[in-house]
C-alpha cells in the first residue's frame, strides 16, 4: 500500500475514533499533497509523497524549536505529536553510520574531491534515501566528509 493510500485510511480511521489531533495533521499532509498535484496537474509518486511528508515534519521541528526557545510547553507539546503522527508514515530513519557510510559511497562513485562537489554527491545520494533521511542531515554528513 502506497503513502498517499495510508494517509486517506489513517484519515478515515481518525475520524471514526474521534482522534482530532491525528485527524487535522493528516489532512494537513492531504492537502499539502493535492496542492502539488493541482499546481503541477500531475498525480505524485511515492518519493514526491515521502518528500513532501519530510518537509511538513520538517515545518513541525521547526516550531518545536521555536516553541522550546519561547518556554511555549503547550506549542511544545502539539508540534511533538504532530511530529510522532508524521513519523508513523515515513521509512525507518537511517542511523547516522549507516548516513556517512552512504555519503562515503557517493563520494568515492562521484570522485568528489573537496566542499565544491557538495552538490555532485548530493545528487547521488538523494535517490538512495528516498525519505529516510531529512536533507539537512543528509548535507551536514556529506560537508562533513568533503571537509576532511
Amino acid at each position: 500500500m502506497d503513502t498517499k493510500t495510508k494517509l486517506n485510511e489513517a484519515l478515515k480511521d481518525a475520524m471514526k475514533t474521534g482522534d482530532t489531533t491525528r485527524k487535522d495533521t493528516v489532512r494537513m499532509v492531504l492537502a499539502a499533497i493535492k496542492q502539488v498535484e493541482v499546481d503541477k496537474r500531475i498525480s505524485l509518486d511515492e518519493a514526491a509523497v515521502l518528500a513532501i511528508l519530510q518537509k511538513e515534519a520538517k515545518t513541525r521541528r521547526e516550531a518545536l524549536e521555536e516553541a522550546n526557545r519561547a518556554s511555549r510547553t503547550d506549542l511544545a507539546a502539539a508540534a511533538q505529536t504532530e511530529i510522532d503522527i508524521l513519523n508513523t508514515f515515513l521509512p525507518q530513519s537511517m542511523s547516522p553510520d549507516e548516513l556517512r557510510e552512504l555519503a562515503r559511497q557517493a563520494i568515492a562513485e562521484t570522485g568528489a574531491s573537496g566542499p565544491a562537489d557538495m552538490g555532485k554527491v548530493m545528487k547521488a545520494m538523494l535517490p538512495k534515501i528516498s525519505g529516510r533521511a531529512p536533507g539537512d542531515l543528509v548535507s551536514a554528513a556529506v560537508r562533513e566528509l568533503l571537509a576532511s
